[in-house]
């Protein structure tokens, strides 16, 4: 039998707003059906996916509403910075590899950095050495890679810290060394 807190439809509010809100983009129509099957998607689908689901987390707001405006900073800078290497001479591009040492833990909180550097232009995230605790990123254009991992640190991963490990290596992350 499953435990009590299990058996909530709600478990997971905002997947069931997300599914809702990306079904009525879908059919382009705010029509009382479409209202109602929105709705119903968002409440089944969770509920029949919670075995499989993790239990939901407390985020921290405020980190995680400034990484949100600093990943899309950096996204429309990396897109004006992808053109202007991809339209110019291609001399100047320097492709490298780059491994970014990891303070995170929380396996979302690797996701979603893997995510996000994957989202930005010029950069891919292309695996996670658990053994090693680092993520190999590849660069469209690195001259300094140690300059490059310290970046991804400091703009993403330590506001990672504070948002999903209540600030744990947060001064780490910073540094550009594990905890």
């Amino acid at each position: 039998m499953s435990p009590p807190h299990t058996r909530r439809w709600l478990k997971h509010p905002w997947l069931s707003l997300l599914l809702g809100a990306a079904w009525l983009l879908l059919q382009h129509s705010l029509s009382v059906f479409h209202l109602i099957s929105a709705a119903l998607i968002g409440l089944i689908v969770p509920w029949l996916l919670r075995d499989f689901l993790p239990a939901p987390k407390r985020l921290r707001m405020q980190p995680a509403l400034r990484l949100a405006g600093v990943v899309l900073w950096d996204i429309v800078v990396s897109n004006i910075t992808v053109a202007r290497l991809v339209l110019g001479p291609m001399a100047r591009m320097q492709p490298a590899w780059v491994p970014v040492p990891l303070a995170l833990t929380d396996p979302t909180a690797i996701a979603l950095l893997a995510t996000i550097i994957t989202t930005t232009p010029g950069t891919v995230s292309c695996t996670v050495d658990e053994e090693r605790h680092e993520i190999l990123v590849h660069a469209l254009n690195c001259t300094d890679p140690a300059q490059m991992a310290a970046e991804i640190k400091a703009r993403y991963e330590a506001p990672l810290l504070a948002i999903f490990e209540d600030g744990a290596g947060y001064a780490d992350a910073l540094q550009g060394e594990t905890s």
